[in-house]
């Protein structure tokens, strides 16, 4: 039975400057201050958020493997792991199909692409030829045949959450099959868990630097100039997914009993840290360690959190469709109805084929253009430039829509505790990455590890 978590007493209170969302909040201030102001030196930084994104990486495996084992053991019941995984699968589908409409819907509305009038003859198509050649050796075949390892723990060593998501499921059955036997297994895996999320919150110390070497980065390379041509396009973007977070995953917040804007609040921490990062896996571990927090079962957050992040990719899809016909738009080209809802349906099929892979938003544009004929994959090199702008907002609406599905799918199956949802949602805010301490007592405040 899930225990709603104890909160700090004011007594725990920190001043906001010790608060690890303000301190990544002015990193990102700084690094882009800087970008801005020393090109170079901004550019130089690059390591920095490289080596927090590494260092997060590292840890994304075992937090994946020791969640889901622990939940699915936890289950003893292998119907209620099929059904977790079925609604989720069925929520994913909805929403990412859902997310591709607006896009599409936006583009049309708003046209951000209409009056640049560009000449196709003058596309460099060698700009975008990686990611062209990674979308044509990606299929759904191979796409399935990669998530076998080529060992059980090749997937751990390659960093492939899907592998380690896989190992992990036919691991956490396993042990329920033994029953009993597997009780010393669990057991250790759940001490096991204890440290490995204790390193998490060491390891979330070093946001702040990540986030300012990220930053300074993104502005010292493409620079503020960058931005401001293809301003229509970010804006629209930006504009979009703000829209479908408010409007329809708020919808479904109101639906379910609890609000957006509480939810966005609650992990406002990681999101700037998502923001910084331009990375939402840089922020995996303290979604799912948050999510228990907020009162969806272990089990629920070990199935839905992980493939989430390779199937709900709401920011993504969004970017698909509306980078998509600005493209079109740009080059003065006319997409029929039958040719829209043919881009629609390829995007649904090749957001899918490339979960996963890194640089997935624009290998599954080229993917998808590659099977519209009227629009030449080369006229990518036109965005090519702001990618990384909005890779951003993808990453900060892919992690809101996995928090949201999370709390979904676990009232749906009866796993969410409504006490401790309500008391995250509007309670004081926790330390990123924060868990209860396993040595204190349920009616002990000083419960909440100061990670």
């Amino acid at each position: 039975m899930i225990q709603p978590q104890s909160v700090p007493t004011p007594a725990m209170r920190r001043p906001f400057y010790a608060h690890l969302y303000f301190q990544v909040l002015l990193a990102i201030a700084l690094g882009g201050t800087i970008g801005h102001i020393w090109p170079e030196f901004g550019e130089s930084l690059k390591p920095l958020g490289d080596a927090f994104i590494k260092l997060v990486k590292m840890i994304i495996g075992p937090v994946i493997f020791l969640t889901i084992v622990t939940g699915i053991a936890g289950m003893r019941d292998l119907g209620r792991v099929g059904r977790v995984a079925a609604k989720a699968f069925i929520y994913f589908l909805v929403f990412s199909t859902l997310a591709l409409i607006v896009g599409l819907i936006v583009a049309n509305v708003i046209q951000p692409g209409r009056g640049l009038n560009i000449d196709p003859a003058t596309l460099d198509g060698g700009a975008v030829a990686q990611y062209s050649k990674a979308a044509h050796d990606n299929s759904i075949v191979g796409f399935l045949m990669h998530i076998i390892p080529n060992t059980l723990i090749s997937g751990f060593v390659d960093g492939d959450i899907l592998q380690v998501l896989f190992v992990s499921i036919l691991f956490g059955i396993a042990l329920t099959l033994v029953g009993d036997t597997g009780a010393p297994v669990v057991n250790f895996l759940e001490a096991l868990g204890a440290a490995v999320f204790r390193l998490v919150g060491i390891l979330m110390r070093a946001a702040p630097i990540g986030a300012f070497g990220a930053f300074a980065f993104t502005i010292g390379a493409y620079g503020i100039g960058t931005v401001a041509n293809l301003a229509a396009l970010i804006g629209t973007f930006y504009l979009t997914s703000l829209l479908f977070v408010l409007g329809v995953l708020g919808l479904v917040g109101v639906a379910n009993g609890f609000s957006i804007l509480k939810l966005i609040r609650y992990l406002k921490e990681e999101l700037l840290l998502v923001l910084g990062t331009s990375s939402s896996e840089a922020a995996l571990p303290s979604l799912i360690a948050k999510m228990e927090r907020a009162g969806a079962s272990k089990s629920v957050v070990g199935l839905v959190v992980p493939t989430g992040y390779s199937f709900n990719l709401d920011g993504t899809n969004i970017y698909m469709t509306m980078a998509a016909l600005f493209i079109a738009q740009a080059l003065n080209i006319d997409l029929s109805l039958e040719e829209q809802i043919l881009l629609l349906l390829v995007a649904m099929l090749s957001s899918k084929g490339a979960a996963g892979i890194t640089g997935a938003g624009f290998i599954t544009l080229a993917a998808t253009l590659s099977v519209v004929p009227s629009v030449p994959v080369a006229g990518m090199a036109l965005i090519l430039g702001i990618d990384r702008f909005m890779s951003e907002c993808r990453a900060l609406t892919n992690f809101v829509g996995n928090a949201v599905a999370t709390i979904v799918v676990a009232r749906w199956e009866g796993e969410l505790d409504r006490e401790a949802l309500n008391a995250a949602l509007a309670g004081p805010s926790l330390p990123i990455a924060a868990k209860p301490d396993p040595a204190a007592g349920p009616g002990d405040d000083t419960a909440v590890t100061e990670d």
